[in-house]
Parts: C-alpha cells; structure tokens; sequence
C-alpha cells in the first residue's frame, strides 16, 4: 500500500508538471483560456490533447475535423487499457463510470505495476485523480503565464514525464518477452510517427504486443508446447 501511494504521488508531480507545456501551448496555437482549461477537464488525455491543439495551431478552425481525428486516435488505446484495468476497479455501475474518466497511460502503469488487488486499486484511483487535478492547475498556470514562461519545452517537463513512465516500466522488464515487446512496439513506433498522421503509429506498436502476447514468442513453453 505504501508503495502505491508513493508511485502515485510521484508520477502525478512528474506528470502535472508537463501541463504547463499544454496550457502555453494551447494559447499560442489559437485557443483561449476557458477553451484550453475545457479540454483538460474533458479530455483529459495528454496525448490527444497535444494532438488536438497541435492540428489546430497548423490548420485554425478550418482543420478542427483533422484535430477531431487525430485526438481520436490517440485516445482509442485508452480502450485496451480499460481491459486492464477492469479488474482492479471492481463490480459497481458507478464506480467503472468514474474510472473511465481517469484511465490513462499513468493510472494504468501504476496500478499494474502494484503486487496485490488492493494495491492495484489504490495506485490507479491516487494516480489517476492525482494527475486530474494537478493537471488541471497547471493547465491553468501555463495558460496564463505561457508569455511570462517562454517555450516550456525548454524546462524539460516532457522529459519529467517520459522518466516517470519509464521507471515504472523497467521492472517489468525482466523476461526476454517483456524485452521483446517493449523494443519491438519502441522500433515500430519510431519508424512510423514521420510518416502516418498521431495516433495510428501508437495503435500499430500495440499490435506488436497483442501478436507477441498471442503467439507466445520468446515466451516460457511448457514441455507438451516444446514437444
């Protein structure tokens, strides 16, 4: 339990840090205050987010339909996460109605990286609701002080959360499968985010892990499969 609350807390200030960079960067691609504090509430998918203002910044209103569909995209692995994370939530109409909501990249990586039932539940709840509210603040920051702060890249908050994520990440990799997919899926992903508009390089590399997962390659094999 102590090791949930403390991934938790750690990947919400990793994570809400890099609002700011979306707050700033909403304002400068066309959207007001309200509007960028809406997606943030709404949306609530970092990814998608960026997507959606990043389309718009390059296009205005007119590529509002491009943005849609990008952000769409990008949001549709939020699906396969809630498979994983249904389990943890537990029987309760209204509690899988609130868990939706808060079902992103963070909330499932922690949650998953916990060792008991109970764990699981509270490293997703504290992750997820954590980064919701402090995401919505520091959205609020930067779309205020976006002049004030400059280019928030220049800070380094996408590498903040990029490192939080992948802390989580590196102990599960410690099988020659887990290896395998994370590579495999990182290789796929780099080579097509030049080429094919965001979102679809994501949903390819996932692929990678669901064809890895199905066949078993480089998988354990009990003796019956071996033989």
């Amino acid at each position: 339990m102590r090791r949930a609350w403390r991934d938790g807390v750690g990947v919400t200030l990793a994570t809400s840090a890099y609002g700011v960079s979306f707050g700033a960067l909403s304002v400068a691609s066309g959207l007001d205050v309200w509007q960028t504090c809406v997606l943030s509430l709404l949306m609530f998918t970092g990814g998608s987010q960026f997507a959606f203002v990043g389309v718009i910044g390059a296009g205005g209103i007119a590529a509002a339909p491009a943005a849609i569909a990008s952000a769409g995209l990008l949001g549709a692995r939020n699906v396969a996460y809630g498979l994983r994370v249904s389990p943890m939530i537990g029987a309760g109409g209204w509690r899988r109605a609130a868990a939706a909501h808060f079902t992103i990249d963070e909330s499932t990586a922690v949650g998953l990286a916990q060792a008991t039932p109970r764990a699981r539940r509270v490293g997703f709840w504290v992750t997820g609701v954590g980064i919701w509210i402090g995401w919505n603040i520091t959205t609020l920051a930067g779309a205020l002080l976006g002049d004030v702060l400059g280019d928030p890249r220049a800070y380094g908050l996408d590498a903040a959360a990029a490192a939080a994520f992948l802390a989580l990440l590196w102990p599960r990799l410690r099988r020659r499968q887990a290896i395998a997919v994370g590579a495999g899926a990182a290789v796929v992903a780099t080579v097509l985010t030049p080429t094919l508009m965001p979102g679809i390089p994501v949903l390819v590399a996932a692929l990678v892990a669901v064809v890895v997962g199905w066949t078993n390659w480089f998988g354990a094999r009990t003796l019956e499969e071996a033989s």
